[in-house]
Parts: C-alpha cells; sequence; structure tokens
C-alpha cells in the first residue's frame, strides 16, 4: 500500500475527529492550551490504536463488530452531542460540568471517532498489511487535522458565539446519525 493509499484513508479517518474538534471549539470556555492538546492528542491516539486493535482481533471477530460498532459510534455521538446542545442553553456555571475535553467525555468522543479505524485494522489484517506505519500515519493526520479543527472553531465562535455551540452539538449528533443509517441501510 502506497503512502498515498494510506494518507487518504488517514484524511478520511480523521474527518470525525476534525469535525468533533470543531464543535468541541465552539465552546470557547473550555478552550486553553492544555485542552487543545487534550483533544488532539487523545484523537490521535485512539486513531493510532483503534487499527492496531483490529488487526489484532483478526478477522474472526469481523462480523460481530461489524454488527454494533455503529451503534456504539451513534449512542456515544448522540450523548455528547446533545450534552453540548443542552449545555449550549445552560449558564456558564453548567457548562463548565461538562467539559468535553476532559474525562469520560474525552474518552467516549475519542471511541466515538476512531472506531471506524478499528475496521480499517480488520481490513489491513486481511490485506496482509504490515500495521505500524500505517497506524502512525493515521494517528498523526487525525491529531493534526483536529488541531486545525479546534482552531478553525475558536476563530469562527469569536464571530458567531452561541450559534456555532448548537452547531457544534448538532454535527456531533448528524455524524452518529450519518454513521447509524449508513450501517443500517446502505450496506
Amino acid at each position: 500500500m502506497s503512502f498515498i493509499e494510506i494518507l487518504l484513508i488517514a484524511v478520511g479517518l480523521a474527518m470525525d475527529a476534525f469535525a468533533v474538534s470543531f464543535g468541541v471549539a465552539t465552546h470557547r470556555e473550555f478552550i486553553d492550551p492544555r485542552a487543545i492538546f487534550r483533544l488532539s492528542f487523545h484523537f490521535g491516539l485512539f486513531q493510532f490504536f483503534m487499527p492496531i486493535i483490529g488487526w489484532f482481533l483478526g478477522i474472526n471477530i469481523a462480523p460481530f463488530i461489524a454488527a454494533i460498532d455503529h451503534w456504539i459510534a451513534f449512542f456515544l455521538l448522540f450523548f455528547i452531542g446533545a450534552k453540548m446542545l443542552y449545555g449550549s442553553f445552560q449558564t456558564k456555571e453548567k457548562e463548565m460540568q461538562s467539559n468535553p475535553s476532559r474525562g469520560w467525555n474525552l474518552v467516549a468522543l475519542s471511541v466515538a471517532t476512531s472506531i471506524d479505524a478499528l475496521a480499517v485494522g480488520l481490513s489491513l489484517a486481511v490485506l496482509d498489511i504490515n500495521i505500524w506505519y500505517p497506524s502512525v500515519i493515521i494517528g498523526v493526520v487525525t491529531a493534526s487535522l483536529s488541531l486545525i479543527g479546534i482552531h478553525l472553531g475558536t476563530r469562527l465562535s469569536e464571530k458567531f458565539g452561541r450559534a456555532l455551540e448548537v452547531l457544534g452539538g448538532s454535527i456531533l449528533i448528524f455524524i452518529g446519525a450519518k454513521i447509524l443509517i449508513t450501517h443500517l441501510f446502505l450496506q
């Protein structure tokens, strides 16, 4: 598999993390240098490890994962998106309780945005491709695009404020619904 092919796969996998990073960044009160690092690092790290996990799980588990991965991603993204929507209508004190760049919210977002990478790892195992090189590229591309998404979300939220918070939560719900619909009706 060529570098360009791996790069295209990495960019495709990173689009969810980019959109989520953009959405989270609309909550400007959560975005500081540590949050930027946590988000981009965790999204990149999870995207790095998921193909490796998929690789080691192997072909025999693929039907089981394919049967539930879309539900897991949908519920995680829906939950975080709904929480963000709810938070956009709350006071600052309420919003601070559900920082999406910390704790279980961060883990849930990291898993939700990287679950497709698990399937890529399974696919690479079938193709008998060494997993380490593609995983590094996938992780670096995801971390980089997450960083770009955060910066774009932060800059645009200065101008559009609460409307972008609503948009950010809606994007997460939309991505979750898209994953679910694609797996249920278009495969």
